[in-house]
């Protein structure tokens, strides 16, 4: 700048730098109301002001003729006349195009609506060399300038839209200052000015004890003062609370945790150290005072200042801290102030780091009056080491959650390299995603966050979830998974108490995030499934028969319309659903116990939904003479080994008077045509999505003659097709058969001739050569995508199944109750029909089979791809399994696959 401008210097012969100061401030002031001063003339002018008066505030300080406290003061000055200027020309502007009426062209901010707050350092009058200027702006749409309120966010968006260009766009002459709007309330979604009573209601609802601290040194800076000054006085209550606020020290705890990595950890250093950021830096003696303000502040106003050093002072006063402590801080803010201006000043950069290098940080030294860097390096480490010490002393009874995982600091809107370092650590690929995620949970923008407490809770969790998810080997989407659930959630406070006194349901809750993407996806859908999780007793009760059928009672009772019972039902079987997957993800139950539980509860809730159905076209339809109905569940559900994502196979059967011709209602239908119109909308109650989802997808083409037959078929056309037209599979298939819901008569007839079907006398041989040839046409035609496609592999469920069904139809298995389960029938072969041995090897491989089905269908929406497991998942399946790698589960796989194969070609003889 001298050598560019010698006149500046020529000038200090003739006035001190204070005078030639004063005169610089005077001339901005006058800039605007040039009549003739266009926006490029104004923004040469302000630079051309700046750039000298920036110089002259360097060299006084360089010479030793200013205190460090006076140089910030006046730096501070000059950003605020220049940001006046532009203001006041841009609102002169608006005047002149009918934008805005001005009361007092002279004094164009009087009244205009504009509210500019000096934030940070400029608002504290302790603004750096090369410091950007922290702005907020706000308007008021009845003030008497405004002409259409209506249109005054696009109007005052668009001023300060021209303001920041004006102060920071570089030209040839420079640049005014760089202009941060990123300090207003949640920045990511808001116009860069707001109106005055969204913002109070933002800070009153959704302020963060950051943002508090924040606005300690909000200042009027700019456009209307007076306006300004109402706002802050509106603000009062939201940054002081009238009682001591302890509450919000677990907050506060929290946000020093987040800035700094636990106490102890690590050296200083002195290449390299950041001034501001750093260990024992610039911020931790902000720090030290904003948190006692924001605890104190609202008993005790003198606590209420802007400026640190002063506050410092007043918190000794009144015994906060102690002198030794308020002279060390402030003896050690202002040398870490002038090593901070020292750097600044080398390249006008706005950096806060000490250079790397020895010529670099000897320069600095030498800035500053030391002899040598190394002397600067032993005074500057003392400093960092007095100030941190002090600053430990003030949380060393601070609870320990993030205790050894690093910087982790989400306030303000920029990424803080530490975090992202830290993060990256924690196992984050993306961590500038990851921060920007809990930014936005910060700043209430979903409904969970939006109260005060919920966000202390989750600032208090933040670290052991980061932690957390960081273990589930793919963490950034885990976390993604995470943050969508949240922005589902009407309510946050119940569920991160839960979880932040619970550490086996947050380690719960991040393997579903990061193994389990279909039960992510169901949270995140429908998060009333997650209520279920607040029950304490969870995990240590079983989910049997007796247990769903008590909380299905307690849950719809009290529903009488057919629409709200349908509804109740839904949301009842996709809890229940998610909570027994709950339970097998932590291994409170087996794969089995699974299947049974799935089963329970599709026979319930199908049970009622046919219950509701009945009722409700008896209403509209009356009903048959000695009519009654029966469900058959077969497939899975018949053997009670259904899986999360299972669909249901049914047959409806049913019974009436023989004389019976119609129903006795208003709108009377033919037995046959009523059991159709039943079933049919039994149908639609069951599978129709709705709002709150489906209850289950139906399969009806087992019934007689698949889908040529009709949906509802009489029991004595049901026995006659079974004795005298269905095919070896079709009683393949009953062997799984089981009546679930209906007519006790008639559900006993049905089990009674099911029997009697299974127990006919047939041709072993002949039995088993056609369940052969199916099996070979089935993998001809839907041959095996990979190993993984278990129920197709060769060797694989399939053929556990058939071996099964072929034994009790042609009469090998032990006598006893009638068994639906597969695993049952196989633990149950006779003894002329296989040996112990191969008995038990086909049950282990069902059991294996079953707990890589339950657990895969639990945690995949789509098939299980090999080369895209998530990492979590193949855990699960380690576990489930107790084997130790995922490349010996292969193996085994495998290895169990051509066992099965062999016993099959033995059993059914086709070698």
């Amino acid at each position: 700048t001298a050598r560019r401008r010698p006149q500046i210097l020529d000038g200090l012969f003739e006035q001190t730098i204070e005078a030639r100061l004063k005169v610089i401030g005077a001339a901005i002031d006058q800039v605007h109301l040039a009549e003739a001063v266009s926006e490029s003339g104004l923004m040469m002018e302000l630079r051309q002001w700046k750039a000298e008066a920036h110089f002259l505030i360097a060299l006084a300080d360089l010479a030793g003729e200013a205190e460090t406290a006076l140089t910030v003061r006046r730096l501070s000055d000059l950003a605020d006349a220049c940001t006046r200027a532009a203001v006041d020309f841009l609102l002169r502007d608006a005047h002149g195009r009918g934008k805005l009426k001005l009361p007092d062209v002279g004094n164009p901010s009087k009244q205009s609506g504009w509210i500019l707050l000096g934030m940070g350092k400029l608002g504290a009058h302790e603004l750096n060399f090369s410091s950007d200027i922290d702005l907020v702006v706000f308007f008021d749409p009845e003030a008497p300038a405004v002409v259409d309120p209506l249109d005054a966010t696009e109007l005052f968006s668009r001023l300060t839209r021209r303001l920041v260009r004006i102060l920071q766009d570089r030209t040839e002459h420079g640049y005014v200052f760089r202009t941060d709007l990123r300090l207003r309330p949640d920045p990511g979604s808001t116009p860069l000015a707001i109106p005055v009573e969204a913002a109070l209601r933002y800070y009153e609802a959704r302020g963060q004890n950051w943002e508090r601290a924040a606005m300690i040194k909000a200042r009027p800076v700019a456009g209307d003062l007076a306006a300004g000054a109402a706002f802050l006085k509106e603000l009062q209550p939201y940054i002081w609370r009238k009682y001591m606020d302890y509450a919000a020290i677990a907050d506060v705890h929290s946000i020093k945790r987040q800035i700094h990595a636990h106490k102890g950890h690590g050296e200083i250093a002195v290449k390299g150290h950041n001034v501001k950021l750093g260990r024992g830096g610039i911020r931790e003696i902000e720090f030290f005072v904003q948190t006692q303000q924001l605890i104190a502040g609202g008993r005790f106003p003198e606590l209420r200042g802007r400026e640190t050093v002063p506050m410092l002072g007043e918190l000794a006063t009144r015994g906060w801290i102690t002198a030794e402590a308020r002279d060390a801080l402030a003896r050690q803010y202002w040398f870490l102030r002038r090593v901070e201006h020292a750097v600044q000043m080398v390249a006008d950069e706005q950096t806060h780091t000490l250079p790397e290098d020895d010529e670099g940080l000897e320069r600095i030294a030498r800035m500053l009056g030391f002899a040598d860097a190394s002397a600067f390096s032993q005074a500057f480490r003392a400093s960092l080491q007095q100030v941190e010490r002090h600053y430990a002393a003030l949380f060393e009874t601070a609870p320990e959650l993030s205790t050894g995982i690093g910087n982790l600091v989400f306030t303000g809107d920029v990424d803080d390299p530490d975090t992202l370092q830290t993060l990256h650590g924690l196992g984050f690929q993306r961590p500038s995603d990851i921060c920007r995620v809990i930014r936005g949970w910060h700043f209430g923008r979903y409904r969970l966050t939006q109260s005060a407490e919920a966000r202390e809770r989750l600032t208090e969790l933040t670290p052991a979830l980061l932690r957390a998810f960081g273990q589930t080997r793919r963490a950034d989407e885990a976390l993604m998974r995470f943050d969508e659930f949240l922005a589902g959630l009407p309510a946050g406070i119940q569920l991160f108490s839960l979880v932040q006194s619970n550490p086996a349901l947050l380690k719960l809750l991040a393997t579903i995030m990061g193994a389990a993407p279909r039960l992510a996806a169901i949270i995140t859908r429908r998060p009333h499934v997650f209520d279920g999780l607040l029950d304490p007793a969870l995990l240590t009760e079983l989910p049997d028969r007796a247990y769903l059928s008590a909380r299905l009672s307690a849950f719809v009772e009290g529903d009488r319309l057919y629409e709200d019972v349908l509804d109740r039902l839904r949301i009842f079987a996709s809890e229940q659903k998610f909570l027994i997957g709950v339970r097998l993800l932590a291994g409170s139950i087996d794969p089995a116990r699974a299947g049974r539980a799935f089963s329970d509860l599709a026979d319930l809730t199908i049970e009622a939904a046919l219950q509701a159905v009945t009722a409700e076209f008896a209403a509209r339809h009356g009903t048959i003479a000695g009519g009654v109905v029966a469900l058959l569940g077969m497939g899975k559900l018949g053997s009670r080994e259904l899986t999360a994502g299972s669909d249901v196979d049914l047959i409806l059967l049913y019974d009436h008077a023989s004389d019976a011709e119609e129903s006795d209602g208003d709108k009377p239908l033919a037995p046959s045509h009523y059991y159709t119109r039943m079933t049919q909308r039994l149908i639609a109650a069951v599978s129709a999505p709705t709002a709150e989802g489906v209850l289950y997808e139906l399969d009806l083409r087992l019934r007689p003659s698949g889908n040529k037959g009709p949906v509802a078929t009489h029991i004595d056309a049901f026995k006659k097709y079974q004795r005298q037209e269905a095919w070896t599979w079709e009683h393949m298939a009953l062997v799984r058969a089981r009546a679930i819901a209906g007519d006790a008569s008639l559900c006993g007839e049905v089990e009674a001739e099911v029997a009697a079907v299974l127990g006919q006398p047939r041709d072993a041989a002949k039995v088993m050569a056609e369940a052969a040839d199916m099996r070979a046409m089935i993998q001809k035609e839907k041959p095996s995508r990979d190993l993984w496609d278990i129920k197709l592999i060769p060797g694989g469920l399939i053929d556990l199944e058939f071996i099964a069904q072929v034994a009790v139809i042609t009469g090998q298995v032990e006598t006893g109750r009638r068994a639906t389960g597969t695993a049952e029938i196989l633990s149950r072969l006779a003894p002329g029909f296989v040996d112990a041995g191969i008995r038990q090897e086909l049950g282990d491989a069902y059991a294996l089979y079953l707990a890589l089905t339950q657990m895969t269908r639990l945690c995949l929406t789509g098939a299980f791809e090999r080369d895209d497991v998530p990492p979590g998942l193949s855990d699960l399946l380690l576990a489930v399994t107790d084997l130790p790698d995922f490349g010996v589960l292969e193996a085994h796989l495998k290895e169990t696959s051509q066992k099965v194969r062999k016993d099959f070609d033995l059993l059914l003889r086709t070698g």
